[in-house]
């Protein structure tokens, strides 16, 4: 009786903490009760097709990757013959995959030769025709390069939506250039596209002429500067809706991916910004920047235009701070897209479709009523098969249920469609597992064994055949959350959930059961099973 009655304090325990985490939640909620918060905040997650929220279907514009490759290589190219004092006319490129230098005297075509070879790890250069020579970026470098981009565009995507709070979203690659991102619960969808559609790309540039009111005015002779550019931004006057322009160096001194973090703050006049902090290396980069530029002005350049361009006052090697005329939520999307890290190319919206809660709400009353109905079917069975027995196994059922609810609750899973399938499976597989135990315990009895000795044998030799059957199930659980996208990935949680919890309740909770119904007869002649 004291081994009895330690099990029976164990079961009481398991269920009532379970209960609690996975049960309450959901009860308290849909009465009203008020409750803690962090218990509250343990509520079983809905997936995207029971809560509502939108998925869009996106294309990574790789194409962007090959040619920031490109004017890299291209500029690095420019330079070392400026270092060399070879002269050419024109350095373009036609293409994303292509750049073509004109103009090279012949008689520098042996240094010119030299001072390409740091580039011709990505290009292959063609023959010099008249002191031409076009760069081709070769094909390994081509398919390595948009494969990266999906890849860090993904991971770029990840990151936003962790930092938007969403639960349990999924991104997935489609085909060769798109990513399915499924966002459950999401109300603001346009801020969410606009969080992680934004490129994010900070550059902090030297100011080399300028503000100016237009853009002609920093031209020379109609043409911009080699190794230059002209980018518009915030005018110098405050006046919010004119524009300034900026002539800068194409190649950044310091970029987005040289942050550490990022966060919101105030600036000088208690206006919302953007403080950031570099790490080693773009600290590093930053100092020797505004040390050989102090008196000059910096270019704080986002996606494209300049936001702020303040005078280097000193030496500056850990943070930095972007101001201009934000407001606390472009401050806070700002911030999240920063410690994001930047998108490595364009992301073209191909699809977007919005599932509202009403359709999730048809399908939650549709699994709960499936789930009842194979409940209610699953007891009669039992009853009338198994008679009193069968009871021991209705109670391990509803035991094994409450257990997975916990469970998922606890590890914050998400429930979706297939999930509830998986639950009504777990069902199944539990009842499978009492009909195994009983059937042995029937042959036994059969045999003209006692019924105590029956009730032994049953549950200890057919413990191993349980644990090789549930294993064999986990197995493939592991293989279909690891090669399955988000609804097969629900389904394989609840399922390994719902195979752990029944080893517990198969074995411990039913053995207990029967073990406290004999432990309260003198002489157990017979079984009801």
């Amino acid at each position: 009786m004291a081994k009895i009655r330690w099990k029976l304090i164990t079961i009481a325990i398991v269920l009532v903490v379970f209960a609690g985490v996975g049960v309450y939640p959901i009860v308290a909620a849909r009465y009203g009760v008020h409750s803690p918060g962090w218990l509250m905040d343990k509520q079983l997650k809905l997936g995207l097709d029971l809560n509502g929220g939108v998925q869009l279907v996106l294309r990574v514009q790789t194409d962007d990757a090959l040619k920031l490759e490109t004017d890299s290589d291209m500029e690095r190219l420019r330079q070392e013959m400026a270092k060399r004092n070879i002269p050419f006319t024109n350095l373009t490129s036609p293409d994303p995959t292509r750049f073509r230098v004109e103009g090279v005297p012949p008689a520098q075509d042996a240094a010119f030769r030299q001072a390409s070879n740091e580039v011709q790890a990505n290009f292959e250069r063609g023959a010099g025709v008249n002191g031409t020579y076009v760069f081709t970026m070769r094909p390994n470098i081509v398919v390595n390069l948009r494969t990266e981009a999906v890849v860090q565009a993904r991971q770029t995507i990840e990151r936003r939506v962790n930092e938007l709070g969403v639960t349990e979203p999924s991104i997935a690659q489609q085909g060769d250039d798109q990513l399915s991102v499924q966002l459950p619960g999401v109300t603001d969808v346009e801020r969410a596209k606009s969080i992680i559609g934004s490129p994010g790309l900070l550059e902090l540039k030297i100011v080399e002429q300028g503000p100016a009111s237009t853009a002609e005015s920093l031209q020379v002779n109609g043409q911009i500067p080699v190794g230059m550019e002209i980018v518009p931004g915030a005018s110098s006057t405050g006046d919010a809706s004119a524009t300034s322009y900026y002539l800068v160096r194409k190649v950044a001194a310091v970029t987005g991916r040289d942050i550490r973090t990022a966060r919101a703050s105030l600036d000088e006049n208690n206006q919302p910004a953007v403080s950031f902090t570099f790490n080693t290396e773009g600290g590093r980069k930053f100092g020797n920047a505004t040390g050989e530029n102090i008196g000059r002005q910096l270019a704080i350049i986002l996606d494209g235009r300049v936001q702020s361009a303040p005078r280097i006052e000193s030496r500056i090697t850990t943070d930095g701070r972007i101001t201009g005329s934000f407001t606390q939520d472009e401050v806070a999307n700002l911030s999240l897209i920063l410690r994001s890290g930047a998108l490595p190319a364009r992301l073209d919206y191909l699809q977007e479709q919005t599932i509202g809660p009403s359709l999730g709400a048809d399908s939650i009353r549709s699994g709960f009523i499936a789930s009842v109905v194979g409940l209610l079917l699953i007891v009669v069975f039992m009853l009338i098969y198994y008679k009193l027995s069968g009871v021991n196994a209705v109670v391990a059922l509803i035991f094994n249920l409450v257990i997975l609810l916990g469970l998922m609750a606890y590890i914050g899973a998400v429930m979706t469609l297939p999930g509830i399938a998986g639950f009504v499976l777990t069902m199944g597989i539990g009842v499978d597992s009492n009909v195994l135990i009983f059937e042995r315990i029937k042959e036994e009895l059969e045999a003209g064994h006692g019924v105590r000795t029956s009730m032994n044998a049953g549950f200890n030799r057919v413990f191993w055949t349980l644990v090789d059957t549930h294993i064999a199930a986990l197995i493939s659980a592991a293989f279909l959350f690891n090669f399955g996208t988000g609804p097969i990935r629900g389904f394989a949680v609840t399922l390994a959930l719902g195979l752990a919890s029944n080893l517990f309740t198969s074995i411990f909770v039913s053995q207990t059961l029967f073990e406290l119904e004999l432990s309260q007869r003198k002489q157990a002649a017979t079984l009801s099973i």
